[in-house]
C-alpha cells in the first residue's frame, strides 16, 4: 500500500498515538525546558499505535500456495492464466515483495487471454509506474515507452459478433411485391431496397418476406419506433454499403438503439465500433458508457472503461465514474469487462484504498470485488480486504462476519481481525486464547506471536515479542515496543540501540519517526533534525504523530535549536558521513544543502545514489528526475537522462546519452556513466580495457573526492578482474587516501588473491571499525578466516541484517556437510518463512531431493519458479525432480 494503512487502536494506553501538542506549544528558544525526565512529556513523545490489521492475502504457508499456483499455470487454459498471476501477485503483496509483485502483474498482462485482461493489467502496470510518467518524454524519444502504457484499439481487438443475421432464401411471396419499400417517419418517406433491409435481421426478414401484412405493403409506418428520418436514411445506406460513413455521434446513438430493438446485429456492431472510436475523454466515456451498458455494446463499453483506467487514480476521484462502476450488476460487468471482473475490481480496490481506505467508495468497490469472486481464494482476498476496511470504519459487526468467512475458508491471518474485535469489546482472554490455539495448530509465524503479545502483559508480552522477532525479524513493532519500554525506564542508550537494530537493515519511516521522538526527549536536536530530514527525503509529504503534523513543520521548529551550517560546513559533514558509511546521515546533510543556492542538480544526483544504496528505488528515481530538472547545463542534463535510462533498463540508450554529453563537454560524470553502463552490459572480456580507459579519463576531469573515490574503487575492481593486482591495489590505496572507506573491501580482495588471507582479514576489520552500516563488511570478512571465525562473523551479519541470505545458506551447507540434514533444512526454512528468496528455495529444494523428499523438492522448485520463472538452474532441477515424482 502506498499510504499508511492505520490500525484500530487497542485499549492499552501505551499503544495510543503520539500527541505532539505539548511540544508544539513550547515557545521558541525555550525548548530546553522540555525535559525528557518529565513522565508526561515522555509519554507524549514515545507512544505509538499497535501494528495494523493488514488488508493482504497472507497464507500460513506461502511456499505451498506459490507452488500450487505454479502447478496450475502449467496446466490451465489461456483464459485462466491472468487470474492465477493475480493471486500470485496477492501472495507477493502480503510478503512485501514489490519486485515480484510487478513481475506477476507483467506476466498477467503479457499472458492475458482476452482484450479485457490486457486493458486491466496494462492500466495496473501504468498505475504502479506512476513515477515514470515524468520521464515518459525521455523514454518516448528513445522509442522505449512501455507497450502496456499505450491505449489499445479495442475495436480491432474484439472480433465482430458471430451471431450476425443471415436470413437466407426469400419467401415465396417475394415475386409479388415491389423491390422497394418506403418507410414513413412523420411527414417523410424513406425509400429502401426491400431485400437489403430484410437482410439486416430476422425480424425485418419476417416483416418484409413473411406472412405479415407489412410483407405486401409498399409503405410501412415506422413513426412510433424512435428513429428519425435522418437515422432511417443512414440505416438504408448501411443496408446497401455495409458502412455508416459520416454519421454524427447523436445519430449513431439513435441508430444503435434502433438496431438493438430490431436485432440488426451487423448494424449494431458497426454502431458499437464507430461510437467506440469517438471516445477520447473521460466526459465522452461517462456520456457513452450508460448507453453501452443499456444496449449491450461491448466494444463501446470496453473503450469507455479503458479511458477510466488510463486516468487512474484521478478517475476514482470523479463521483460519476465511481457511481457507474459501483452500481454495475453482473450482466453490465460482463458487457464492460467480459470475464475479467475480479481483476478489474482488484485494481480499483487497490487504487481506492490508497486514496482513502475508510471512504464509502472503497467499501462499494470492495463489495463489488466480493460479488465478482469466483473461487475460494478470490473470496478470501476480497472478504479479508473488505473486513479490514469495515474494521477501520468501526463497523464491527460487518467486519466480524467478513473475517469469520475468510477464516472459515482457510485464511488464518483473518484471526487478527477477529482478535482485535473481541479485545475492543473487552474480551482480552478470548483474543489471547484464540492466538494461542492458532500457534499450536500451525507452524508458528512471527505475526502470530506479535498479535498475541497485544493481549498480555509483563514477561509474557516480552517473551512473545522476542519470539516474533526471532521468527520474523522484519516486523517493526517488536523493536519499537522494546525501544519505547527502555526509554520509559530512562535507559536511552539501550532504547536507541534497539531502534537502531531495525534501522540498520530496514529504513522504516515509523522507526525513524520514533527515533526522532527519542532524540527530542533527549534534547539532542542535531540528531533529531538528521532523522526528520531523512524522513522528508524519503517521503516529502510525510505526516507524523498519527498523521496530524507535517514533518516539514516539525523540521522548521527543530531548526530553531540547531546551529546553522555554512556550505563549507555541509561539505565537511557530508565527507564525514560518507566516509563512515552513514547513509542516513549523508541523506540528511544533502537535504540541508538543498536549502541553499548550491547547484541542485548535483545534490539531487548524490541523493539518488544514496537512496539506491538504501534500497529505495522509487525515491531514487524521484531524485534523479529532480536532478534532470535542475541540471545547470545541457551536458549535465544528458548525464542524468543517461542514468534514468540505465536505471529503467535501457542501457544502450543510456550509453548514447553519455556519449552525447561527452561530445558537448568532457566531464567526470559522463565518462563514469559510460564506463559503468559498458561494464555492466557487455559480456565481451575485451571491453575491460575500454572501461579502464573511460575511468582514467573520468579521473582526469574535475570532480570532488566523493565521486573520485568511487571511480578509483570501480577502476580497482576492473583491474582485479583483469588480474592486474598491483594496479588494483594502487587504486584502492588512492581511494582510501581520500576517505573512500569502502575501498578497504577491494584491497582485502587483492590481499586474498595474493594468498595473504590474514592481511585480507585485517583490511576488512578496518572497514568494520569505520563503517556505520557494516553487515556487508562482516559478511565479506567471513570469507577470509577459519570456520569458527566465519561462523561468528555470519552470526553477526544475521543480527545486523537478517535479510542477507548468504549466512543462512552457509550455515545450512555446513550442517549438510556434517550430515545434519534436518537441521540444515530448518536453517533455510527459518529465513524462507519471512523472505521469498530464489537462492534459499533452490538450496532447500536440492536438500529435499538429496534426502529423498521429492514432494518437498518439487514444492520448493515450483515456488522458486514463481519468484523467477526463467532461472535456468531452477528449471533444470525442477525437470529432474518432476521426473522422480510417482
Amino acid at each position: 500500500m502506498r499510504t499508511f494503512f492505520p490500525s484500530e487502536s487497542c485499549k492499552e494506553p501505551q499503544l495510543h498515538s503520539i500527541n505532539p501538542q505539548s511540544w508544539l506549544q513550547v515557545e521558541r528558544g525555550k525548548l530546553s525546558k522540555f525535559s525528557w525526565q518529565s513522565p508526561s512529556s515522555m509519554e507524549s513523545l514515545i507512544k505509538f499505535p499497535e501494528p495494523p490489521v493488514l488488508p493482504f492475502f497472507k497464507p500460513v504457508d506461502y511456499v505451498e500456495v506459490l507452488a500450487q499456483l505454479h502447478e496450475e499455470l502449467e496446466s490451465c487454459s489461456l483464459l485462466e492464466r491472468s487470474n492465477i498471476y493475480l493471486l500470485q501477485y496477492q501472495v507477493f503483496k502480503g510478503l512485501g515483495e514489490v519486485k515480484f509483485m510487478r513481475r506477476s502483474l507483467h506476466s498477467a498482462w503479457l499472458k492475458a487471454g482476452s482484450i479485457y485482461e490486457k486493458l486491466v493489467f496494462g492500466a495496473w502496470l501504468k498505475y504502479e509506474k506512476q513515477g515514470e510518467e515524468l520521464i515518459s518524454d525521455l523514454l518516448s524519444s528513445c522509442g522505449k515507452c512501455a507497450k502496456e502504457f499505450r491505449m489499445i484499439d479495442v475495436a480491432s481487438e474484439l472480433p465482430a459478433s458471430t451471431n450476425l443475421c443471415s436470413p437466407g432464401i426469400i419467401g415465396g411471396n417475394g415475386s409479388c411485391v415491389s423491390k422497394t419499400v418506403s418507410f414513413l417517419i412523420g411527414d417523410e418517406k424513406i425509400v429502401c431496397e426491400r431485400q437489403k433491409i430484410a437482410c439486416l435481421s430476422a425480424p425485418f426478414h419476417a416483416m418484409l418476406n413473411g406472412c405479415f401484412t407489412e410483407s405486401f405493403l409498399e409503405d410501412i409506418d415506422l413513426s412510433e419506433n424512435n428513429i428519425s428520418a435522418s437515422g432511417m436514411r443512414a440505416v438504408s445506406e448501411f443496408s446497401m454499403t455495409g458502412d455508416l460513413r459520416e454519421v454524427p455521434p447523436s445519430l449513431l446513438l439513435e441508430i444503435l438503439v434502433f438496431a438493438n430493438k430490431f436485432c440488426c446485429e451487423t448494424l449494431k456492431d458497426a454502431c458499437d465500433r464507430k461510437l467506440a472510436s469517438l471516445v477520447s475523454s473521460r466526459q465522452d466515456a461517462l456520456e457513452l458508457m450508460e448507453c453501452a451498458l443499456e444496449e449491450n455494446s461491448p466494444v463501446l463499453a470496453a473503450s469507455c472503461l479503458q479511458v477510466f483506467l488510463h486516468e487512474l487514480p484521478e478517475s476514482l476521484k470523479d463521483s460519476q465514474v465511481v457511481k457507474l462502476l459501483c452500481n454495475a450488476n453482473k450482466q453490465q460487468r460482463s458487457i464492460m469487462v467480459g470475464s475479467a471482473s475480479f481483476s478489474l475490481y482488484s485494481l480499483l480496490s487497490e487504487v481506492s484504498m490508497n486514496l482513502d481506505p475508510r471512504s464509502d467508495n472503497t467499501v462499494n468497490i470492495l463489495e463489488q470485488l466480493v460479488d465478482c469472486a469466483e473461487n475460494a481464494r478470490q473470496k478470501i482476498v476480497a472478504q479479508h480486504q473488505l473486513g479490514c476496511v469495515r474494521f477501520l470504519r468501526k463497523e464491527y459487526d460487518k467486519a466480524k462476519l467478513l473475517f469469520e468467512a475468510a477464516l472459515g475458508a482457510g485464511h488464518i491471518y483473518s484471526v487478527v481481525g477477529l482478535a482485535r474485535l473481541r479485545y475492543i469489546r473487552g474480551d482480552k482472554l478470548w483474543a489471547y486464547d484464540k492466538l494461542s490455539s492458532v500457534i499450536s495448530s500451525f507452524t508458528p509465524l512471527g505475526w502470530m506471536y506479535q498479535e498475541r503479545s497485544l493481549y498480555c502483559e509483563g514477561d509474557r508480552k516480552c517473551e512473545d515479542l522476542a519470539k516474533a522477532t526471532e521468527l520474523d525479524p522484519t516486523l517493526t513493532y517488536p523493536y519499537m515496543y522494546r525501544a519505547a519500554s527502555l526509554m520509559r525506564k530512562q535507559d536511552s542508550q539501550a532504547a536507541l540501540a534497539e531502534i537502531n537494530r531495525v534501522l540498520g537493515f530496514k529504513l522504516a519511516l515509523e522507526c525513524l519517526e520514533l527515533r526522532f521522538c527519542f532524540y527530542l526527549a533527549l534534547e539532542d536536536y542535531q540528531s533529531a533534525i538528521c532523522d526528520i530530514q531523512a524522513i522528508l527525503t524519503l517521503a516529502p509529504d510525510y505526516k507524523m504523530f498519527d498523521g496530524r503534523v507535517a514533518a516539514s513543520q516539525l523540521r522548521t521548529l527543530v531548526r530553531e535549536h540547531v546551529e546553522n551550517w555554512t556550505t563549507a560546513d555541509c561539505w565537511l559533514q557530508l565527507y564525514d558521513k560518507w566516509s563512515s558509511v552513514d547513509d542516513i546521515g549523508s541523506l540528511s546533510v544533502i537535504y540541508q544543502m538543498l536549502d541553499s543556492d548550491t547547484a541542485k542538480g548535483v545534490l539531487y544526483f548524490r541523493q539518488s545514489l544514496l537512496l539506491l544504496r538504501l534500497s529505495c528505488p522509487e525515491a531514487a528515481m524521484r531524485s534523479l528526475q529532480l536532478a534532470r530538472q535542475h541540471a545547470s547545463s545541457d551536458y549535465e542534463r544528458l548525464v542524468y537522462e543517461g542514468w534514468i535510462l540505465y536505471d529503467t533498463g535501457h542501457c544502450a540508450e543510456g550509453l548514447r546519452k553519455a556519449e552525447e554529453s561527452i561530445s558537448l563537454k568532457r566531464s567526470f560524470e559522463a565518462f563514469f556513466l559510460k564506463a559503468y553502463a559498458l561494464a555492466d552490459s557487455s559480456l565481451d572480456p575485451s571491453c575491460s580495457s575500454v572501461v579502464v580507459a573511460l575511468l582514467e579519463e573520468a579521473l582526469k576531469c574535475p570532480s570532488d573526492r566523493l565521486r573520485k573515490g568511487q571511480a578509483l574503487n570501480n577502476l580497482g575492481s576492473v583491474y582485479v578482474d583483469c588480474g592486474k593486482l598491483d594496479a588494483a591495489a594502487d587504486c584502492y590505496i588512492n581511494a582510501l587516501n581520500i576517505l573512500h572507506t569502502r575501498a578497504h573491501q577491494g584491497l582485502a580482495r587483492v590481499h586474498f588473491l595474493r594468498n595473504d588471507k590474514n592481511a585480507a582479514y585485517e583490511e576488512m576489520t578496518k572497514l568494520i571499525k569505520k563503517a556505520r552500516n557494516n553487515a556487508s563488511a562482516y559478511e565479506k570478512r567471513s570469507e577470509y578466516c577459519d570456520r569458527e571465525l566465519t561462523k561468528a562473523d555470519l552470526e553477526m551479519v544475521t543480527r545486523l541484517d537478517p535479510l542477507r541470505v548468504y549466512p543462512y545458506r552457509y550455515r545450512a551447507a555446513v550442517l549438510m556437510d556434517n550430515r545434519q540434514e534436518k537441521e540444515a533444512i530448518a536453517e533455510l526454512s527459518r529465513a524462507i518463512a519471512f523472505k521469498a528468496d530464489l537462492h534459499l528455495l533452490h538450496l532447500r529444494a536440492a536438500f529435499h531431493e538429496h534426502v529423498g523428499n521429492v514432494t518437498g523438492a518439487l514444492r520448493d522448485c515450483r515456488a522458486a519458479l514463481s519468484v523467477d520463472p526463467s532461472h535456468q538452474e531452477m528449471l533444470e532441477l525442477h525437470s529432474r525432480v518432476n521426473s522422480q515424482e510417482p
